[in-house]
């Protein structure tokens, strides 16, 4: 919207701008190497390959990965079983585990 609204067209503006908005943890980091990248490069950009490169960089598979891994590593211990069996539910959402995948855990 921010795009579209102060009619930025240009591909590699465009990209500026994005990268301007991400700060702090991954996404700076991510930032000073793509801002780099830029500065190195003399040609325009391509936009659907920087789309698809930030979709990849910070879609939601991480969680689902760190969801299935709690999934494996999780105990009962002194839980309750009805406590334990919700908890154990809503990692394997997070994980996006279908349901023979989760009796297979």
């Amino acid at each position: 919207m921010f795009l579209k609204s102060n009619r930025v067209m240009e591909t590699n503006d465009r990209i500026t701008a994005i990268l301007a908005h991400l700060r702090g943890g991954v996404a700076g980091i991510y930032t000073q190497r793509k801002l780099d990248e830029l500065d190195k490069e003399l040609g325009t950009q391509d936009w659907e390959n920087f789309v698809k490169e930030i979709k990849t960089t910070f879609s939601d598979k991480t969680k689902a990965v760190d969801a299935e891994w709690k999934i494996e590593s999780f105990k009962q211990g002194k839980k309750n079983t009805a406590d334990f069996m919700i908890e154990f539910d809503a990692l394997a959402m997070k994980a996006d585990t279908d349901e023979l995948h989760a009796i297979f855990y």
